[in-house]
């Protein structure tokens, strides 16, 4: 199952993820997660509790991540596990989003 949590802190939004990314999470990321993003200007995307990242999960973290910046955000991604970074770095997503966006790793 997956849910999602918001946090505001002082200068920035923290979204913890929990649960498989992937196609079952089209409708939540794009109905719910990117507006609620859409004012914030500082977020971290918190991977921690996320085991699984499938091609459609990849294809939804980089539409929002282009939404945002296109917004005016700054995006970092934190705490991806070895197993998705692998992932990750199959489909070249540092690449493609730019290294810097990966802040750590698990």
């Amino acid at each position: 199952m997956f849910t999602y949590e918001i946090i505001q802190e002082e200068a920035k939004s923290i979204v913890k993820i929990n649960g498989d990314l992937d196609i079952d999470v089209t409708e939540i990321m794009q109905d719910e997660i990117a507006p609620a993003l859409m004012e914030r200007k500082d977020i971290e995307i918190d991977f921690s509790n996320v085991p699984f990242v499938d091609s459609s999960g990849i294809g939804l973290l980089i539409t929002l991540i282009n939404e945002l910046r296109e917004a005016g955000s700054q995006i970092a991604i934190t705490k991806v596990s070895p197993d998705v970074m692998h992932v990750f770095s199959l489909l070249q997503l540092p690449e493609i989003l730019g290294h810097d966006i990966f802040v750590d790793l698990k």
